[in-house]
């Protein structure tokens, strides 16, 4: 892949996993958008051990997009953090491979970031494909949170509990600060960056925004949400190839965040709370199997949750486990 020598305004990080033709779609989005000299801007992908042809798809059809390709499938943090390793941009957007940025997007993320220098991390407004709001303001988690919230005892939080948790009690419409955005899309300033490191990469999926957001927001920066820049997020295109994998990623990011920032005791709690569930969940499909209903699909999730069952809950790199220096990787 050829570079630039200019240092561009903006550098763009797009982490992919098997999701060629979204991941073409999401680059030539970013291209069509730009607003600002090619040189400006830097698109980063980082694949990580696509057997979909997604390499050999950019060495002809994006020669001008910068590839890292990994033998393996080291995780969207990881990945994200070896394109930051080489970003050159003074902003540095991560951006998922399922995505579409719409018109002025770009600029006003970075227009945002440039008129309020004290924000470290701003997110725009995510869309779904049919054009409703994909919910992405957070709050950080309470406990309440932490144990329920995406479980199917989630109906047993108060409604207040979860509006407020999703940033509900406040128009979507409107610029405002929040403690967390999703990982969809996200710019934070090189500046923020070199002063709270990467993103930590014991979280192999899931999570990694929400810590890295409570550390930038620990480091003295504001996280803001800027509706005004719209972005179409198709979301979980790559982990719905991997529905018992995914459901590992996300349970054990959760542990690994309560094991962060409430300790070993609530974590350790959370995690057999959590497989109790799973445990639960197998004798509830095991009996609708039993009685004939949708066997296929009650083996299928019965196969899933012993495999959750099996990871322990403990992730691809363990609970307490400091994050590991990116391997060398072809450029």
């Amino acid at each position: 892949m050829s570079e630039i020598s200019r240092t561009p305004c903006l550098s763009v990080i797009i982490v992919s996993w098997n999701v060629r033709e979204l991941l073409l779609q999401a680059i030539d989005s970013l291209k069509a958008t730009w607003q600002g000299p090619r040189q400006d801007l830097e698109i980063i992908v980082v694949d990580n051990a696509s057997t979909d042809g997604t390499p050999e798809m950019l060495r002809s059809s994006a020669q001008d997009v910068r590839l890292l390709t990994n033998r393996e499938n080291r995780g969207f943090a990881a990945a994200n953090n070896q394109g930051l390793t080489i970003a050159r941009g003074q902003y540095i957007l991560l951006l998922n491979s399922d995505t579409l940025v719409r018109p002025q997007a770009l600029r006003r993320l970075v227009a945002y970031l440039e008129t309020h220098p004290d924000i470290g991390l701003v997110g725009p407004r995510l869309l779904n494909e049919d054009g409703t709001i994909q919910p992405s303001r957070r709050r950080f988690p309470t406990l309440p949170i932490l144990f329920l919230e995406s479980t199917w005892l989630e109906g047993l939080l108060p409604r207040k509990t979860l509006a407020l948790y999703y940033v509900e009690d406040r128009p979507d419409d409107m610029p405002q600060d929040v403690d967390w955005v999703t990982g969809a899309a996200m710019l934070v300033r090189r500046e923020t960056v070199d002063q709270v490191g990467p993103l930590d990469e014991g979280f192999f999926m899931y999570s990694e925004e929400l810590d890295w957001c409570r550390r930038i927001r620990g480091a003295g920066w504001r996280i803001a949400y800027e509706p005004a820049a719209e972005v179409v997020h198709y979301g979980g295109k790559s982990s719905d190839q991997v529905v018992a994998q995914r459901h590992i990623y996300f349970q054990s990011s959760k542990v690994r965040y309560a094991y962060k920032y409430h300790g070993r005791l609530v974590a350790s709690l959370l995690r057999v709370w959590l497989l109790g569930q799973y445990v639960a969940q197998i004798v509830i499909e095991g009996v609708k199997w039993t009685l004939g209903h949708r066997r296929p699909l009650r083996a299928q999730r019965m196969r899933a949750y012993r495999q959750v069952l099996a990871s322990r809950l403990r992730g691809p790199r363990g609970l307490d486990r400091p994050a590991h220096e990116a391997e060398e990787v072809q450029v």
